[in-house]
């Protein structure tokens, strides 16, 4: 397994509120050494000074947590297993969040997206979100005949309602001025119930977690392209290319791992 991650202010934000982790590790060195990967990003909320706050605590914690139970699992774990010490470390970057806005008057109104990915080097992995940070799972065959894209998650997001009550079309969304009104974050106040998706990635899949500065400017099918027809030592950075060329009016972050 491969990772790569790149984040980028934007061209209007002074401050870069994202935040991320991307990490191939060993674990069960001695019974059972195999690899694993961790993936996260988290886009920060809450005003210029405390946005990036939690952002950087989230990933923090989420990181810490996640490594620690991987690392002392008596055996490769099991999906449920993995999803149960993501619930776990989420509830535990929360509750650090929450700390951080009790303490400190400026950090009271912070919170943070999140979206996270643990694959095992045997193709079984779990993906988790919660927010509007997204993760696609693209699959590539030799020929590219049969190589294709899909959205892993879905957004935690008002727009998001919208499309599922009928009053908004997918293709308008990425335009509605109501686009980053998310209906779940890490904070002090919000719904921080996580989304879990399992996945069984064959050899050469790739898995690109991304904040909403990349999938505001870029379709999925622009994504897959830069995937599927590019270098993947490269491709986070002709993706952050893209939502550059177009004003990047938010800060993007990308994470791509490759089975």
């Amino acid at each position: 397994m491969k990772v790569w991650g790149i984040t980028d202010n934007g061209k209007v934000r002074k401050e870069n509120q994202d935040a991320y982790h991307a990490e191939v590790l060993t674990i069960g060195e001695i019974t059972a050494p195999t690899e694993c990967a961790i993936c996260v990003i988290c886009d920060g909320m809450g005003g210029a000074k405390s946005g990036n706050v939690a952002s950087a605590i989230a990933v923090e914690y989420f990181v810490r947590v996640v490594k620690s139970g991987l690392k002392e699992a008596e055996k490769i774990p099991e999906p449920d297993m993995i999803k149960e010490l993501l619930s776990g470390a989420i509830t535990v970057a929360n509750d650090a969040i929450l700390a951080r806005a009790r303490s400190d008057p400026r950090c009271s109104d912070m919170g943070t997206t999140l979206v996270g990915v643990v694959a095992m080097a045997d193709g079984r992995t779990v993906v988790v979100n919660v927010g509007d940070s997204r993760c696609y799972l693209v699959r590539r065959d030799r020929n590219g005949e049969d190589s294709s894209i899909s959205q892993v998650t879905k957004d935690h997001s008002l727009v998001e309602d919208m499309i599922d009550r009928g009053e908004l079309r997918r293709e308008e969304a990425r335009y509605h001025p109501n686009r980053n009104l998310i209906t779940r974050a890490l904070s002090a106040d919000a719904n921080t119930l996580p989304d879990f998706f399992d996945i069984d990635l064959n050899p050469g899949d790739l898995l690109l977690l991304c904040s909403d500065g990349l999938s505001n400017e870029a379709d999925s099918r622009e994504i897959a392209f830069e995937l599927l027809y590019g270098d993947a030592d490269t491709a986070v950075q002709r993706c952050l290319d893209i939502a550059l060329g177009r004003g990047a009016t938010d800060n993007v972050t990308v994470v791509l791992l490759e089975s």
